[in-house]
Formats: C-alpha cells, structure tokens, sequence
C-alpha cells in the first residue's frame, strides 16, 4: 500500500543554492513554513555523498511522517535510505523497470514537458507512475538543459491530460511567491519549487510566502 502524500508545496533540495547552511537546515525551516513534501536532488554528489544526504534529511523529517521524501534519479540510494519514493526526468531508468525495483509500497514521480512526453507515462501500466512533475513553466537557472517554458496554459493542458490519466500533478520551473498563484490556478495539486526556498535568506517564510499564495488562489 503506498503512503499517501501532500503535493501542495513541493520542495526540490539544492546544496549549491542552500550554502553555507546544511541542507537539512533549510528543509526543516521550510517544513516548519509549509512544505508538505520534498526531493533530494544533487546532481554533483557521488552516490556515498547523496545516501549521506537523504539521511541527513530523513533525520531532520523524523518528527514529520506527514512530509514525504523522494530522491531523484538515483533508486539504489532510495532502497537503501528507505525513502518514500523515486523522482525520474526523461534520461533516467526506464519507470516500469523503476517501479519492479521499487515494488507496489513506494512513490514513483516522472518529469514531462510535453503531451509527447506525458503520452509515454499514460502507455504504462496503472499504478506504475503515481505523479507528474510539469515543467518548465518558465525558464529557469537551476535547470537550464530544461525543455522550453510551457507558460501557465501550457501547463494546465498537461495538467488536465494526466489528472484524467489518473496522476498527481506538481508544476515546477520559475515559480516564486508572486507565481506561485497563478500557476497554482491552472488546476495542478501542487508547486514544485527549488531556488525560491533553497537560496531564501528566510526559508520557513519563504515557504509561508508560497503556501499563502498557493491558498488564495484556492
């Protein structure tokens, strides 16, 4: 039985972006602000380096079963940490591979940025994947090999795809405070945010910030 999870405010850990603080700081300030779920991301770090940091992050959710953790790409790191789930772009591992390693208990998450891309999530077997991350909505610094900026539109008509094909949705690329709303309102379950938290001087008011603007346009 897989655990259920809050997509509303997700969060995307970036070392570079939360030095000199350790990124376990930042991830438990901006729980305490509002993040309802957050991925391990470093893609400079050796597998021994990313085990040590989920753990490091696992430690710091210790008091909050309710906030999920996903790793991205890296599944061997996820068996090994016991997090909750696996976050995949579109260069990674196979998902339905992905998901015989992971077996039925565990989150399985995919990046598309196109109805092309979204089409191969919907061939697989249900229950394979269990959320769509939608991006870019607009260009960003933090993942500049990303594809073109769907723009809100953009990402609403993905949105409505995949929510009939049964995913959750996050949308992720660009998004701060002030944007947060807008693309919340194109009817995905959740923002996905990287440097707005993690290069925050604040980020348990950032991710109140977000959560905020998130609410009002619910």
């Amino acid at each position: 039985m897989r655990r259920p999870f809050d997509p509303s405010l997700y969060l995307v850990t970036d070392t570079a972006l939360c030095r000199p603080r350790p990124v376990a700081d930042v991830v438990r300030a901006a729980v305490a602000g509002g993040v309802t779920t957050v991925q391990v991301r470093d893609k400079t770090a050796s597998r021994r380096e990313l085990l040590a940091l989920t753990r490091a992050v696992q430690a710091a959710l210790a008091d909050r079963p309710d906030v999920a953790l996903w790793v991205n790409d890296a599944v061997d790191v996820a068996l090994l940490a016991g997090a909750d789930g696996v976050h995949l772009g579109q260069d990674d591992l196979p998902p339905a591979e992905v998901r015989a390693l992971l077996g039925p208990g565990r989150l399985l998450g995919f990046s598309v940025s196109s109805a092309a891309e979204l089409d191969v999530a919907r061939a697989l077997p249900a229950g394979t994947v269990d959320l769509v991350g939608i991006g870019p909505v607009w260009s960003t610094p933090t993942k500049p090999d990303a594809g073109a900026a769907l723009g809100p539109d953009g990402v609403g008509a993905l949105a409505d795809t995949a929510c009939a094909g049964g995913f959750t949705t996050v949308a992720i690329g660009g998004i701060d405070a002030d944007r947060a709303g807008e693309v919340a309102a194109t009817g995905v379950d959740g923002v996905c945010v990287v440097s707005a938290i993690c290069a925050a001087a604040d980020p348990e008011e950032a991710a109140r910030a977000l959560r905020e603007s998130i609410g009002a346009a619910r």
